[in-house]
């Protein structure tokens, strides 16, 4: 019952201002998150949950199979409002393992509006992998690609203008790619990160 979530919401509620009679006043107050997470929109890879951060602590974006798209405004709407105003240290960019938008790109079918929104994960299944025959990948294959995305989104984040303007003032914004096990809860650093533009890839 949609009901239910108003009943959890004054449980949650009543537990924080239990543990901490100003909680929501310091919350409300300011907002100064570390990190912007750019993450998927699956519902069992909620941000401050597998991180262990509390409200205030993590500024989130998510879409289908956590892209980069040059042309979403959305997108570089809440990048630029993290890098500009909030100041963030860190970008996340982080995917998981078993990821259904990934195995859609390749799987051969037709499923609407999101065919081209997936575009990203095909170009690099034709890249890295040669454009593997739809319908033949394993599910090794497919974790192999979900890594290979999610490095690929790094480095187009990393040429965007934000990003590259921000490096030329001098902020040090770091972006990272990250995935996360849904069999085991855990998160794996892939090794890419981006630090005050040092590298520049091609988008």
């Amino acid at each position: 019952m949609i009901e239910d979530l108003f009943t959890r919401n004054r449980e949650w509620s009543k537990g924080r201002t239990e543990e901490k009679a100003d909680y929501f006043d310091r919350l409300a107050s300011l907002q100064q998150p570390e990190y912007l997470w750019i993450g998927c929109s699956d519902s069992r890879v909620p941000a401050n949950v597998i991180t262990g951060l509390e409200p205030g602590e993590v500024f989130v974006h998510r879409n289908v199979a956590n892209l980069i798209h040059p042309t979403d405004v959305n997108m570089l709407s809440v990048v630029e409002f993290a890098v500009q105003q909030l100041n963030v240290k860190h970008i996340i960019v982080c995917g998981h393992y078993g990821c259904g938008g990934v195995r859609a790109a390749v799987s051969g079918q037709q499923f609407g509006l999101i065919d081209n929104w997936l575009q990203p994960i095909r170009d690099v299944a034709q890249q890295d992998f040669q454009c593997q025959e739809c319908g033949t990948w394993t599910d090794l294959d497919l974790d192999k690609l979900c890594e290979a995305t999610i490095r690929a989104q790094v480095k187009r984040l990393a040429r965007t203008p934000t990003l590259q303007g921000a490096w030329r003032k001098g902020k040090g914004v770091a972006i990272h790619g990250w995935i996360y096990g849904l069999k085991d809860g855990l998160i794996s650093d892939l090794n890419c990160t981006i630090v005050k533009g040092a590298d520049t890839y091609p988008a």
